[in-house]
């Protein structure tokens, strides 16, 4: 038995692969790592929208490696963090951040993402070609999340470096590293905050921790660690997807270029067609459960493919066609039930504030090289582009 997801060709194109397994069956056993462990791959969307509400599946996943007698050396902050928890104290660290992610607040923000798309789409290159992904995909959402947060300018780009660092596939050194990197940085901006306080949103977190929310040091800085990385992660992915998308679908392109006020409303379908987070975070059974026809034993990883359950034809009709006009509102890009992303409404003023930028100010903008070669990051939880090369 091979994973079919580990075919050089699956980076480029996922898509036929996941239908392939789809079609034999939406929930399957494939091998994961080099000692013969077998984990459970969803694929069908009925199946993944189950697992993912399903509390038999945890996300504590620091109980279930530490069982397996594991050798790798995450920060506590990061191997603890709320993304890997279970209900009450997921409930507790979940309620002190969503505020600050809420619509109201999300509009509040509206006006300075705007300043940022302005400053960097000034910096484009007219006639040349030129990066989209280091030119506007990464970097807006870095300046966005560490402004909303309190990081000094100074700190962005090591802040930019251990995260990307965290989703390196195949380097659990790097990774390890990475997550002791950025949870002594955030333990040091904290101690720097509470020596002088602003009106951040870690300032604020910082608050809740020394009041009656009792946060615990490592709690708060493994929230400020989690904000900071899934705060640009998941848009940088989300924007050079969607730029991609657009760039190869002439007639969508156009229909956007000539009504880029349209932007809110294609968004759902934009992040259903090429999903930025290719596979949820991890979860495994505490007790036997059914997921459509495959009965998962106690004790076993469960990979959930969202990009795979956003292509599913019973959910989602011709999902391979990209369609501006398509509800998919349904889509599972930010995952679904208490664990969903609390972080979507920041991501899509983003998206949308970005495309109407372009669109309006670099309407001929277009691919820098052939599709086929394009160059794609090298994880297996996330999907997004390394470069996407584009002209003006």
């Amino acid at each position: 038995m091979t994973d079919p997801t580990q075919d050089p060709r699956f980076r480029q194109d996922p898509y036929p692969t996941y239908a392939a397994m789809r079609s034999r069956c939406p929930v399957q056993a494939i091998p994961t790592g080099s000692r013969g462990h077998t984990s459970y791959l969803v694929t069908g969307y009925a199946e993944a929208r189950q697992a993912l509400g399903d509390a038999r599946l945890s996300k504590d996943t620091a109980t279930f490696f530490a069982g397996k007698g594991s050798q790798r050396h995450l920060h506590p902050a990061v191997a603890h963090s709320m993304l890997a928890s279970d209900p009450p104290r997921h409930t507790r660290l979940r309620k002190l951040v969503t505020k600050a992610f809420t619509t109201g607040a999300v509009a509040e923000l509206r006006p300075f993402i705007g300043r940022v798309t302005d400053e960097l789409l000034n910096q484009w290159p007219i006639g040349e070609r030129f990066d989209f992904v280091t030119s506007l995909a990464v970097p807006l959402p870095v300046i966005v999340i560490c402004e909303l947060l309190g990081v000094p300018e100074r700190d962005r780009p090591d802040i930019q470096r251990w995260s990307g660092e965290l989703f390196t596939a195949g380097k659990p050194d790097v990774i390890d590293a990475a997550s002791h990197a950025m949870a002594n940085y955030m333990t040091s901006l904290i101690t720097a905050k509470r020596r002088r306080p602003g009106d951040a949103l870690l300032d604020r977190l910082i608050s809740a921790r020394d009041g009656d929310d009792r946060l615990s040091e490592e709690e708060l800085v493994s929230l400020a660690v989690l904000l900071l990385v899934a705060g640009h992660e998941t848009t940088t992915n989300f924007l050079s997807n969607a730029v991609l998308a657009l760039l190869q679908h002439p007639a969508a392109l156009n229909r956007l270029r000539n009504n880029p006020d349209d932007a809110p409303a294609v968004l759902d379908e934009l992040l259903r067609f090429d999903s930025p987070v290719a596979t949820a975070t991890f979860r495994f059974t505490t007790e036997a459960v059914t997921l459509g026809a495959a009965d998962i034993p106690a004790g076993v990883p469960v990979l959930v493919a969202l990009g795979a359950a956003n292509r599913d034809p019973e959910r989602f009709p011709s999902p391979d066609l990209l369609d501006l006009d398509r509800d998919a509102a349904a889509h599972l890009s930010f995952g679904h039930g208490i664990h969903r992303c609390v972080g979507a409404p920041l991501a899509k003023a983003e998206a949308d504030i970005a495309l109407q930028g372009i669109l309006t100010r670099f309407p001929g903008i277009r691919l820098g090289g052939p599709p086929g070669q394009l160059a794609w990051r090298q994880t297996r939880l996330v999907r997004g582009l390394a470069s996407l090369p584009v002209l003006t």
